[in-house]
């Protein structure tokens, strides 16, 4: 499903060049539940944007799902995103002027794949899965923290991707909530998602099928 081959990425600052991966080579499976681990700064982020084709490698290769993103235009990766990757944040990034049901059904207006008519009743349908079905009229500043991940997990499920990208997803949420977060990922892997979560926490190592731990921009 994954596969970085030496893959670098560096930034240039006032302080100058800042090496953020270092020759990473990485495969991840179709299917697989993968927790991204390290300190601040050893560049779990920035991997997970080289997968996600946010950000492109200063050298490597990167391959997700069989396409190669380094030969994509600008149009063509922002197509390919919409099909194949679902973003979980960890400050949500709901539309605070949207409902909840409209919050999910607005990457299946982006891409079109669904017809117009039937995008609400599947946003209704992905709020039910993720536990928050009696939310879909209200504004994301009516819930809870917690029921905000989750429309933000229901709406990364919106095209059904193969892929979900997770970053720090349950930084802002109490212990139990963040269980019950990962518990869902797994689920969700379990039915033959990819995922791939950069965290800091405990649950979610424990719950995923494998981790990779980061150190200064390696593979530890």
């Amino acid at each position: 499903m994954i596969a970085l081959r030496k893959v670098t990425r560096t930034f240039e600052t006032g302080a100058g060049s800042f090496p953020a991966l270092r020759g990473i080579d990485l495969d991840i499976g179709a299917g697989e539940y993968v927790a991204v681990v390290g300190k601040s700064g050893s560049g779990k982020s920035t991997l997970l944007h080289m997968v996600g084709g946010i950000d492109r490698p200063s050298s490597g290769a990167v391959a997700v799902s069989g396409a190669d993103l380094a030969g994509m235009t600008p149009h063509q990766l922002a197509a390919w995103r919409g099909r194949t990757v679902g973003f979980v944040f960890q400050f949500f990034q709901l539309l605070p002027t949207l409902t909840v049901a409209e919050n999910v059904a607005l990457p299946m207006d982006f891409l079109g794949a669904l017809p117009a008519g039937r995008r609400d009743a599947r946003a209704r349908d992905l709020l039910a899965r993720v536990g928050v079905a009696d939310q879909a009229q209200k504004l994301p500043s009516s819930l809870s923290g917690g029921q905000q991940q989750r429309v933000a997990i229901a709406r990364a499920l919106a095209n059904d991707p193969p892929l979900l990208l997770a970053d720090e997803p349950t930084g802002n949420l109490d212990s139990q909530t963040s269980g019950e977060i990962f518990g869902l990922f797994a689920e969700l892997s379990h039915e033959g998602k990819t995922i791939v979560v950069v965290t800091h926490e405990r649950d979610a190592v424990s719950a995923a099928r494998r981790t990779v731990t980061l150190a200064d921009g390696r593979i530890a």
